[in-house]
């Protein structure tokens, strides 16, 4: 069976729609749990009648309603849906085949990227790929989280999402999780990814960044990577960084540049 986790906050003009989008699948095992992260602009009231489990819980941000979630999973595997982005009817059937056939536990598929009501075209950086792929998430997030389905043992091993990171915490982690097991990518469209709304967290914060540094800086710190690993992590980090303080140091934030500068350090010379 497979655990679908809906998490949404104040998105009561996009929930059904998702939902609906999971009911009409064409894979059965499976159940529907929608976690309402403190909403309170009615969107339990579009859930009237449909199938599904509905938690609502204190607001705490998107990596603790995710959470909250997978607590409540009851199936083998786990699958995420944001609340604005939709799934196709095959999604769900063919990553569970294409899982069995490769003996997989966690995979990801395609996207259509809808920006603004409009169809636009994924970038070069933003290319997928298959198997130990932790180099190619360093620079970015290449998973998308509407379009993974994982099995529940990944999480004992490597962790939930990180509560105390407001954005990026995906990245964090697919870092974790692709240092240590293959992942299958699925070169299909499956799920239909819109953006470009005032509220989404991306546009919340800036120096995004900065969210990734600390999560490569954790990488490092916890001894879970080999020496390619560690040392494309390293190299990465070195470049964000760069960036980070020029970024900084424009803004003013002397102190924030400052540590930012002085980071990579701890892991090798660095003149700044």
């Amino acid at each position: 069976m497979v655990s679908v986790i809906i998490t949404t906050f104040n998105r009561r003009s996009y929930v059904k729609a998702a939902v609906e989008s999971v009911l009409a699948q064409d894979y059965a095992d499976m159940e529907i749990i929608v976690v309402d992260d403190g909403s309170d602009d009615g969107s339990q009231e579009e859930l009237a009648g449909l199938p599904v489990r509905y938690v609502r819980k204190e607001n705490g941000g998107i990596s603790s309603a995710r959470n909250a979630g997978i607590v409540l999973a009851q199936g083998d595997y786990i699958a995420f849906l944001d609340v604005d982005d939709l799934w196709k009817a095959d999604k769900l059937s063919t990553q569970m085949s294409r899982m069995r056939e490769a003996d997989a536990l966690i995979s990801y598929t395609d996207e259509v990227w809808i920006r603004n009501g409009r169809r636009v075209n994924q970038g070069k950086r933003h290319r997928k790929y298959s198997g130990m792929i932790y180099e190619h998430c360093l620079p970015l997030c290449i998973i998308s989280p509407s379009s993974v389905v994982i099995h529940r043992s990944v999480f004992k091993d490597v962790g939930t999402f990180n509560e105390s990171m407001p954005v990026c915490e995906d990245y964090d982690l697919w870092l974790r999780i692709a240092c240590r097991y293959p992942v299958l990518f699925i070169p299909k469209p499956l799920i239909i990814k819109h953006g470009g709304h005032e509220d989404q967290l991306s546009r919340a914060y800036e120096g995004m960044d900065r969210f990734r540094i600390d999560s490569m800086a954790r990488m490092l710190e916890n001894g879970s990577l080999t020496q390619a690993q560690r040392e494309a992590t390293v190299r990465e980090l070195e470049k964000k960084c760069r960036v980070y303080v020029n970024g900084a140091r424009k803004r003013g934030k002397v102190d924030e540049a400052e540590y930012y500068r002085t980071l990579p350090g701890r892991w090798f010379p660095n003149d700044g």
